[in-house]
């Protein structure tokens, strides 16, 4: 691996996994892209920055080449509860995109991570441990672009030998990052209120179980299989990964251990309700963790306390009132 791109460089993974593949290959390396949100500062100074529409194939391609790119992170979509506002606008960019970066892949040698989503699954999947290999209905259109997204990109390894990776991402929870548009956006929200003094209302009941993971463990997980051994993986489409799993209710309590005056409420919405029911409640990512000794480090009281201490200082290093 020498030279990367990122499309969908500044949304919740990119701006994390930018920074961390520029610390791990020189900034010079990793090249991020974006559509309209603007890099932060860390991003804009680490390296190269440029933007980018997915949907637009021949300057997708004329990126690759400028920059003489051999690995494609591809992170550019509208996430779950957007994608459901936006449907068409959606596959568009979510199964247009990435066909786009496939044929750019093919074209010019890259190898690709795509990262698919518990989304993917759906309501007659089994919603305990569900395994890796199984029944996959997903009924919103971002779990539909996903599924169709990891069958496209076996597709191109079976065919036409394009190095595919993938896995598929619990919730995911961030520091760094505003929440953009996801059903587990609670599971960030939920923290700025904390730290802000606030109570919290959330828009999941409060037994709504789901996986999760910290957004460091995620990053870990993205570069770990993409430098895993290949003669060892028999995913080309996604590997199950996880690391927690929680309900609002339980992420509330471990919150008010740290934040004893911190309360919530719930104020149930429909539609975010209904993806999140669609989903399994817990996943199997044994196959991972055999195949490229996936190993999360982030357990929830790890996860809280952390989260806690990074939301609570700002940018200058001074705590925040």
């Amino acid at each position: 691996m020498q030279r990367i791109l990122i499309t969908g460089a500044t949304g919740q993974i990119g701006s994390e996994l930018t920074l961390a593949l520029r610390a791990r290959y020189g900034g010079d390396q990793v090249v991020a892209s974006g559509r309209k949100r603007l890099p932060n500062t860390a991003m804009k100074e680490s390296g190269p920055f440029v933007y980018l529409d997915v949907t637009d194939q021949a300057a997708l391609a004329q990126v690759v080449a400028d920059f003489h790119i051999d690995t494609i992170y591809h992170l550019a979509a509208l996430l779950s509860a957007v994608a459901e506002a936006k449907p068409q606008l959606a596959w568009q960019v979510n199964m247009g995109g990435l066909l786009n970066v496939l044929e750019v892949c093919r074209q010019q040698g890259c190898a690709l991570f795509f990262p698919s989503s518990i989304g993917a699954f759906g309501p007659t999947t089994p919603p305990d441990h569900t395994p890796q290999v199984t029944l996959q209905h997903p009924t919103t259109i971002y779990g539909i672009s996903k599924l169709s997204g990891e069958l496209l990109c076996a597709y191109y390894y079976q065919r036409f030998g394009v190095d595919c990776r993938g896995v598929r991402f619990p919730g995911l929870i961030s520091a760094l990052t505003a929440p953009g548009g996801g059903t587990t956006d609670y599971a960030v929200e939920i923290f700025h209120a904390a730290v802000a003094g606030q109570p919290y209302c959330c828009f999941l009941g409060p037994d709504s179980r789901l996986d999760m993971m910290y957004m460091p463990d995620a990053i870990r997980a993205a570069i770990s299989l993409m430098e895993a051994d290949a003669d060892r993986l028999t995913q080309r489409n996604a590997y199950n990964v996880t690391a927690m799993n929680f309900t609002p209710a339980e992420l509330a309590r471990a919150i008010h251990k740290e934040v004893p005056g911190f309360t919530i409420s719930y104020n149930i919405d429909p539609v975010r309700q209904a993806i999140a029911d669609s989903w399994p409640h817990s996943m199997d990512d044994s196959v991972a963790r055999r195949e490229w000794e996936w190993q999360p480090h982030y357990d929830l009281t790890a996860m809280v306390t952390d989260m806690l201490a990074a939301l609570a200082t700002d940018t200058t290093g001074r705590k925040t009132p």
